[in-house]
């Protein structure tokens, strides 16, 4: 017997019944963890009484740790479900089974893309091989594609103008369905381009499906979904799982090698117990436009930049504000034809950390909104957490150099025990990325899809190295500019440089140039107070210190151009060339780039 439509979601998807147990046991399972970890660092650092030192150690790390303890359990609970047997999306996604029956598809449908000083030639690229995907489903007219510019730049402007007339031009008949509009301000920031839209063209649609510049997704998976929307009217934003595309460039090559795999699990695990209290990445993922207009307006927050006025990261804040509206906010936990591109360089990645880092840090002053579900309030704190945690982190690797300098009898230190929570954290630090190479090597079929059992076994070993190096460069960078947001510090929102380009040693220099400072005086400071802390330091240091030429040798196109000839960190999209991806390559142009800076 159904359960009574007052005990299900909204969308009578779920049983809140069953939603609240998964949450309760997972926050037992975060909670004991997190005690366990808490309790096992007092007995090391108690050993000989409390220092300062001991009590800021111990505050950071709980500040830190629980966002690498919920990202192991994610990650634990993705792959139990991915393997336990059965079918996991009825259990975990139930809405997706709509998107399976052929369905004539009723529903009119904007497809977006937002653009901001982007490169028009590889943008209207991507959007017009996602229209020629779709028209190749039958259903094509049920859609219309709109380029949403805030470019403020004249030439790019005149540009993006010259690539719609010609796509436009291409398109015969079905042109009319083709709409380009460039604002004269940004305002609101990608989220008030969104919302001009709604308000001027939103009426004639009931769905809209964002895309940002380097946005791919095939025309199968847009109409799967909107086959679940359909179904399913009370879910109000549906976002796909989104994986990198195949790269050029050696740094996002290594990077999403890691992160392709790591997300598979971690998104399944987070989803079995968010429920409809799911996450809005902004982009690859279907928006009901009358909810999101009604309820999903951001507020503006008091005070100027940096942490107030208008909200720069929207896209969590409009999946709680939909939910708050009685619609649905889920994502479909599975690899559907939905990428998008990763950063190609150091420096680039680092610029968008620090719009995200800005943006979720003005959540504080959204934590008080009135009528948010406890979980949607969670998901906020959870965003917060993701970068207060990374100054803790600092604090405790500089703090920990410091350790011998507290008085204490070091003779009498538990080092064991220290190394053995030393060990329980790269273990927690690594787990996505572990939980995931285990699901592919568990999954029938799937390590030969990425070259067989020796290439992926040695790109799982670069990767790690690389995101050893990685962390060290990025939470630093970090720890700084949350430290110059206290003093009225902000980022600019701007495009991006997407494709792979070398950096000049100089650049990389006056980018990272903290980093290596820091690593020297950190690991001189511990080599004469302790060697050995020192050495066993290196995994979580050693970053400081290669900062600039790792910057320099993952970006030079040499690199990369060698990997992918050699398959290794290759992904199944370079084996077997999806059809969408074929029609990209043909209809490429030349990009023109090199003209966006490289600091943030």
């Amino acid at each position: 017997m159904n359960a009574p439509l007052v005990d299900m979601t909204p969308a009578g998807v779920q049983s809140r019944v069953t939603l609240f147990g998964r949450r309760l046991f997972v926050t037992l399972l975060n909670l004991a963890t997190l005690g366990a970890l808490l309790a096992w660092l007092a007995s090391i650092l108690g050993t000989s009484g409390w220092s300062w030192i001991d009590v800021a150690i111990f505050v950071c790390f709980a500040v830190a740790a629980p966002w690498s303890v919920l990202g192991v359990w994610n990650s634990l609970i993705g792959v139990w479900l991915l393997h336990r047997g059965g079918n996991v999306l009825e259990s975990v996604a139930p809405f997706a089974a709509a998107g399976d029956l052929p369905t004539p598809v009723t529903t009119r449908t904007a497809v977006l893309m937002t653009l901001r000083n982007e490169d028009p030639g590889r943008a209207f690229a991507r959007i017009a091989a996602v229209k020629a995907s779709l028209d190749a489903t039958g259903e094509g007219a049920a859609f219309s594609y709109f380029v949403l510019s805030d470019t403020s730049e004249a030439d790019v402007g005149t540009a993006e103008e010259a690539a719609f007339a010609a796509w436009r031009a291409r398109e015969g008949a079905s042109g009319e369905r083709l709409h380009y509009r460039r604002r004269t301000s940004n305002e609101g920031f990608k989220a008030g381009n969104l919302r001009e839209f709604c308000t001027r063209w939103g009426a004639g649609y009931e769905l809209m499906l964002p895309l940002d510049a380097d946005s791919l997704m095939s025309g199968a998976t847009i109409l799967r979904m909107v086959r679940i929307a359909q179904a399913w009217p009370k879910i109000g934003i549906l976002q796909s799982l989104v994986v990198g595309a195949p790269s050029r460039s050696a740094f996002a090559r290594i990077f999403q090698f890691g992160m392709r795999h790591g997300m598979r699990p971690y998104t399944m695990g987070s989803a079995w117990w968010t429920g409809d209290c799911g996450p809005f990445w902004g982009h690859n993922a279907l928006v009901r436009i009358a909810p999101f207009v009604e309820h999903c307006d951001l507020p503006v927050l008091p005070g100027g930049p940096p942490l107030g006025g208008q909200i720069m990261s929207h896209d969590q804040v409009e999946a709680v504000l939909m939910r708050r509206a009685g619609y649905e906010a889920r994502v479909l936990p599975q690899e559907v034809e939905s990428w998008e591109e990763n950063p190609p360089t150091l420096l680039e990645f680092t610029r968008r950390d620090l719009r995200w880092c800005q943006g979720n840090m003005q959540y504080f002053r959204l934590l008080a909104l009135p009528g948010l579900q406890p979980m949607s309030r969670f998901q906020l704190v959870w965003a917060i957490s993701m970068f207060i945690g990374i100054p803790a982190w600092t604090a405790i690797i500089a703090l920990s150099a410091l350790k011998p300098l507290d008085g204490e009898d070091m003779g009498l230190f538990p080092a064991a025990s220290a190394l053995g929570l030393y060990g329980a954290f790269m273990l927690m630090y690594l787990a996505p990325k572990l939980a995931g190479f285990l699901d592919i090597a568990l999954t029938r079929g799937a390590v030969a899809r990425y070259g067989g059992a020796a290439w992926f076994a040695l790109g799982a070993l670069v990767e790690i190295a690389f995101s050893l190096l990685l962390a060290s460069a990025v939470t630093l960078r970090t720890s700084l500019f949350m430290i110059g947001l206290a003093f009225g510090r902000a980022v600019v929102w701007n495009g991006q440089a997407r494709d792979a380009h070398a950096l000049s040693w100089d650049t990389a220099a006056r980018g990272l140039w903290p980093q290596t400072l820091f690593g020297l005086v950190l690991l001189g400071v511990a080599f004469a107070l302790a060697p050995s802390l020192a050495l066993w330091s290196l995994p979580l240091t050693l970053g400081y210190l290669v900062a600039i030429p790792f910057a320099v040798v993952t970006a030079d196109p040499a690199l990369g151009e060698r990997l992918a000839r050699s398959g290794l960190c290759a992904i199944p999209e370079e084996f077997e060339t999806p059809q969408i991806f074929a029609a990209l390559a043909a209809n490429s142009v030349p990009s023109t780039q090199s003209r966006l800076p490289e600091v943030a």
